[in-house]
This record gives structure tokens, sequence and C-alpha cells, in this order.
């Protein structure tokens, strides 16, 4: 690897090979232009070397200003447009990858966004970073917590945590795909988020709409909960408190009303289950 290295830095010119050493001596992931700047004193010659940085696989641009940085020792399996998660993370601090896009990489759904969705405390433009497509969603901040560093690849990208993704995903089920795909995200996560971790985490977002539906999806996907979680769960909900879930007209075969919840389904049970295992049932 270090052989592969040296004969990388051989092919910069003198101030590329500069730059390239001195952010990976630091271990920076992500730069600035004004981090070579400042580095070289000199912005024309700034510039230049960042294009050819970028020409040569060692910058990849994330945002204005903003660049992602490649040294060889990642591989290639890691550069530019295959590694999106990374690219994503790294356009606006702070903020995390989140919803859908979460809800892939934690394995509870087999499917793969095509839109990498951000959470962010300030509003940002969609761009496309190297070729994938990147939405900002601007989220309160009551609701932007529950995020932590994960390995991608050897990059280190910022995601929300299991129970935060299922809880995002709940929150905001126009960002997961629509009800279905929330059903199966529901189901994921079953298997492996503990009730005691996602019931704290639905408290925190103080939402009563979120924990309704919280609480149908658990009892439709068959995710056994202990009582007094459940319980904690109904009693931040008020008694008059309606939501709901699914499509926007109601059709005959709908689920309707359920009333444990609060909660007017305007979707089927066989059709919010299409993806979700037979062993699991339907409510009552």
């Amino acid at each position: 690897m270090q052989k592969d290295i040296e004969k990388n830095l051989r092919t910069l010119g003198p101030k590329e090979a500069r730059v390239a050493l001195s952010f990976r001596e630091q271990g920076r992931a992500v730069v600035s232009a004004s981090d070579v700047i400042s580095l070289l004193e000199n912005e024309a010659t700034a510039r230049k070397v960042i294009f050819n940085l970028r020409r040569k696989g060692w910058l990849a641009r994330v945002g204005r200003g903003r660049y992602l940085f490649l040294p060889p020792e990642y591989g290639p399996e890691n550069l530019g447009e295959n590694n999106p998660l990374a690219l994503a993370s790294a356009v606006v601090e702070p903020a995390y990858i989140g919803w859908w896009s979460a809800a892939s990489f934690h394995g509870f759904t087999t499917q793969k966004p095509v839109t990498i969705t951000v959470a962010t405390l300030r509003q940002a433009s969609a761009r496309m970073v190297e070729g994938n497509d990147v939405h900002f969603v601007k989220v309160v901040p009551r609701k932007f917590f529950g995020f932590k560093t994960y390995d991608v690849y050897g990059r280190a990208v910022t995601l929300s945590t299991p129970a935060k993704t299922l809880v995002d995903c709940i929150d905001r089920p126009d960002l997961a795909g629509g009800p279905t795909e929330v059903t199966r995200i529901a189901y994921g996560a079953s298997l492996v988020v503990p009730p005691e971790e996602l019931t704290e985490v639905a408290l925190e977002m103080k939402s009563p709409a979120t924990l309704q539906r919280l609480g149908f999806l658990a009892d439709l996907v068959g995710w056994s909960w202990p009582s007094a979680l459940r319980q904690r769960i109904r009693a931040a909900v008020p008694p008059s408190a309606r939501t709901t879930f699914g499509r926007s007209a109601r059709k005959p075969e709908d689920i309707g009303y359920v009333k444990a919840w609060g909660v007017i389904v305007h979707a089927a049970a066989s059709d919010l289950l299409v993806d979700v295992p037979r062993t699991q049932k339907a409510p009552a």
C-alpha cells in the first residue's frame, strides 16, 4: 500500500503533492478551498491545484468550496460516486443521513433509494453530488438528535441510529418510500432495535402523531412490546389526538379508524403487509 501511495504522489506536481501530503498527515476527510489557499498562500495557485487534484482523483466536490479528500489508501471502490453516503454526508454541517437512506444502510429494507436524504438545521438546496441526487431536509432542533458516525468503506459517515431511523421514517413517511415501505421498515427494525431504546427516542421527538403511528405499526407487524413501554407510549398521546396514515383518500377496503391509537388508516392491511413475512398477523 505504501508503494501505491508513493506512486500516486509521484504523479502530482510539487504543490499538489504538498497539499495532498498535508491533508493526509492531518487525517482530513473533508477540506475546503480556503484550507488550500491558506496552505499555499496564493489563491490563483490554490485554485489551479484544486482543479488538478480533482482531475487526478484526489478531491471530490461535495458543495461550494467543500471537497472530500480521497487519498489512494482508501482504494478505488471509495472514490467519487462509488461512496455516495460519504459524499452526501460531507456537503453540509451539521447534518446526518436519515429516513429511507439510513433504513437501507441499517438493513431494514432491501430497497435502495435513488435519492440520498440528509437532515440539516438550515435550509439547503437539493443538488447532484458526483452524479448522486442529494436532498436536504431542514428539521426543527428538537428532532435533530439520534445520530452517530459509522464506517462506510473506510469513511466516517454520520447517519441516524437504527432507533432514530425508524422514528424518523414514521414521522415522515413521505421521505421513506410511503406507507407500505414504512411498514416494511418497521418490521425490519423490530428484529434488531430494542423496544426500550425505541421508546426513549420516540418520546424525545415530542410528537403525538409519531407515537400514534408507531403504536399502530408495532401492532400491525406483530412487534412484542413490554406492556409498561406500550403504556408509556400511549400515555404520552392526548386522548383526543387523531392522526392519519396512508393515502389522502379513503377506500372501502382500508383499515379505517384504529381506536387503540387514534389513527385513521387509509390503506388496506394486505397492502401494508405485502413485504412483511406471512408469519406476521394483521391487527384484529
